[in-house]
């Protein structure tokens, strides 16, 4: 049932060369289907996805394949957040079956832990497809899920199918701390910036070309048509499905590298099951007029902070006014995100006289998931030292740089 990989090998590239004279942007689901489903006729097929997996029509690819003729769909696999989204993050879930579909669905995120497909899995696939929609940034686990299941396939001799979607916040932002290997983990699994500019298959070029993972698996890429590296998610006209719970629209993978490392820290609200996560922080002693001031007189490109009076949704000030700094993004495709973190943390300090690191050592708190996060402790430990954050963020420069020439060989988009 399964094809040579040369043959696979193949139509990895006409993909890649295909073209398209029109503006509308294809996901790698309609290119699939333009195709008639032909390379997945007759095969055994698992899918991981989740609500984000769809067409530019909204209409959901586990619909697709399970109505396509010659596609046998038998299984779905569900990373974090599980197969229909709406599971906390960090929440474990376990293997069940599809209400909508019968079909059975592995967790990825399982108690076990279990974070990749087991031998009993995919023992009945032929081919793995993977449509989920990212947001950009390393920390975000579905690029994790991604590797190590291309790896276990691999090791099964199961493809794996990537149907390709837009990175979020475009293909050209490289930004961020770079990834040493001892903070390895979920949240920061390949050696990649923190924003990283390439689309999911792309990614997944990379990670199989230079051996992230032990075993390669035979890889095929259905690309996207009409998407160019230039646009941020706005540009593309297509609708948002939420990818996560505090992930609901399309500025919020933006919002989501310019303050989810703060959050890490804790000590002040930044937005999380709110109708604005990741957009603003918040504290009942936050001087938020005098904050905004210091961030605004910072100049940052594309950004502004707005100070705002909101309820507060925590602690012993909960349901009463308290202040708030908001961010603005004003130059979508330009302005810089990870160090947004770092000032926002800095104004706190010399402001608010608030040291957020101190306060969570005063509550018990480690910082082990920031310093995961980042990929290293070196931005912690300039920062604890008072390191400027223009300095901080300098010293990412070159990592960027190599990282821009290593990755032009897996780039499939202009």
């Amino acid at each position: 049932m399964k094809k040579s990989f040369a043959c696979y090998l193949s139509l990895t590239v006409l993909f890649i060369l295909g073209s398209s004279l029109s503006a509308e942007v294809k996901l790698g689901n309609d290119v699939l289907a333009e195709h008639g489903y032909k390379y997945l006729a007759n095969k055994r097929v698992g899918l991981l996805t989740n609500p984000s997996g769809v067409n530019r029509h909204g209409v959901s690819t586990v619909q697709l394949l399970k109505s396509a003729r010659n596609v046998h769909l038998v299984a779905l696999f569900g990373a974090e957040h599980g197969v229909y989204g709406d599971i906390p993050a960090g929440k474990e879930f376990p293997d069940g079956r599809d209400p909508k579909t019968g079909l059975m669905v592995y967790s990825l995120y399982g108690p076990g832990p279990v974070r990749e497909p087991t031998p009993e899995m995919l023992k009945n696939i032929d081919v793995m497809v993977y449509d989920l929609q990212d947001t950009g940034a390393r920390s975000y686990t579905f690029i994790s899920t991604m590797g190590k299941a291309m790896d276990a396939c691999g090791k099964a001799n199961v493809e794996f199918m990537v149907l390709d979607r837009p990175n979020p916040l475009g293909g050209l932002r490289v930004e961020g701390p770079h990834y040493e290997s001892k903070f390895r983990s979920l949240v920061g699994y390949w050696p990649i910036p923190y924003v990283y500019g390439m689309t999911c298959g792309e990614l997944a070029r990379m990670i199989r070309g230079e051996k992230m993972i032990d075993n390669p698996c035979r890889l095929l890429i259905v690309r996207m048509m009409g998407w160019k590296r230039s646009m941020v998610w706005q540009d593309t006209g297509l609708k948002w499905k939420p990818t996560s719970p505090n992930v609901p629209n399309g500025d919020s993978s933006m919002y989501q590298v310019a303050t989810g490392m703060l959050g890490e820290i804790g000590g002040v609200d930044i937005g999380i099951n709110s109708r604005e996560p990741f957009e603003y922080i918040a504290a009942d002693w936050l001087k938020g007029p005098a904050t905004a001031k210091y961030l605004n007189d910072l100049n940052l490109p594309g950004v502004s902070f707005q100070s705002r009076t909101i309820l507060s949704r925590r602690g012993k000030s909960k349901g009463k006014p308290i202040p708030s700094v908001r961010i603005n993004f004003l130059d979508k495709a330009n302005a810089p995100l990870s160090s947004i973190n770092f000032h926002l943390l800095d104004a706190v300090k010399r402001v608010s006289q608030r040291d957020l690191f101190q306060a969570a050592r005063e509550r018990g708190k480690n910082w082990n998931m920031f310093d995961k996060v980042n990929g290293t402790d070196k931005t912690r430990l300039d920062l604890q030292r008072g390191t400027p954050v223009f300095n901080i963020a300098k010293g990412w420069n070159a990592g960027v740089r190599d990282f821009k020439e290593r990755r032009k060989r897996w780039l499939i988009y202009d």
